[in-house]
């Protein structure tokens, strides 16, 4: 089993680095994840989007360990 979890980002933050840490989580490019929650957010009339990103930015602790990394 893996020891990997949900981080929000802290080294590619756009907004508060929910959907870069789930862009690291899964090995996928950031800017996708960003375009492919921006089109489902738009075609669910936004507020869905919103009401599941501000949670997962409560949610989600930060990556403490990658911001300090050099």
């Amino acid at each position: 089993m893996s020891n990997r979890k949900f981080y929000k980002s802290t080294t590619d933050v756009k907004v508060s680095g929910v959907l870069a840490g789930i862009a690291d989580y899964f090995n996928w490019d950031p800017t996708m994840v960003r375009l492919v929650f921006a089109l489902a957010t738009f075609f669910t009339s936004i507020v869905p989007g919103v009401i599941v990103y501000l949670i997962a930015d409560w949610v989600m602790p930060k990556d403490t360990e990658k911001e300090y990394e050099i």
